[in-house]
């Protein structure tokens, strides 16, 4: 995959001043608003906190979650409520994902992978399209994981392809870098491996 960059490395500190790149350029080589789409999950949250003291114009960043539990924003499942207590405070634009929101074409889409090698909440189960029509979905995963046991909205694949760039981070994991590659070398039909077939942009994964 000529358009990979691999990074072998999964420090919260390491990852967050990429993003800050990242942010900093974009934010300079355009005006208005930039969006950018960002993911829940264990990994994210260190990075993120660590991200949001960075210098940036934050007021002209729009995040979106890039999938959430159905819950409410006070839920500890939240990851809308998670995204908005680090960044909203800082002056970002926190969009809420409801079903008939429509995204808009991202700067970046930051990717999380599980080990069942769904992305968002876009699980295996759900056999997500690379040309699903409708821009966001609700989706039950089956299995539902025991940590998190809800129905889940996800932006699906042709939302976060629409995208300058994609990051995934992976945490370090063994196994979630197993079935990354896998999915490279089109070993399976995981959601991951359906989404990294049809990236045409730069995809950066920390490892």
């Amino acid at each position: 995959m000529e358009n990979l960059t691999i990074i072998e490395q999964s420090d919260p500190a390491i990852v967050a001043a990429w993003l800050e790149g990242i942010l900093r350029e974009s934010l300079a080589s355009r005006e208005g608003e930039l969006a950018i789409t960002v993911p829940g999950g264990s990994t994210p949250f260190p990075i993120m906190e660590k991200l949001a003291v960075a210098d940036l114009d934050w007021s002209r960043i729009a995040i979106w979650p890039g999938d959430d539990r159905v819950v409410p924003e006070a839920h500890p499942a939240s990851n809308t409520g998670k995204i908005r207590a680090i960044f909203e405070p800082v002056g970002a634009k926190i969009a809420e994902l409801t079903e008939d929101a429509l995204p808009p074409h991202f700067a970046l889409a930051w990717l999380g992978m599980g080990g069942d090698g769904h992305i968002a909440s876009l699980f295996p189960n759900t056999d997500p399209q690379i040309d699903d029509l409708q821009a966001v979905r609700r989706l039950t995963p089956d299995p539902l994981p025991p940590e998190a046991p809800f129905d889940r909205i996800t932006l699906t694949i042709p939302s976060l392809l629409a995208s300058a760039s994609v990051l995934f981070t992976l945490g370090g994991s063994g196994e979630k870098r197993e079935v990354f590659e896998a999915a490279l070398r089109a070993d399976h039909d995981l959601p991951v491996a359906r989404f990294l077939a049809a990236a045409r942009q730069p995809v950066t994964c920390f490892a």
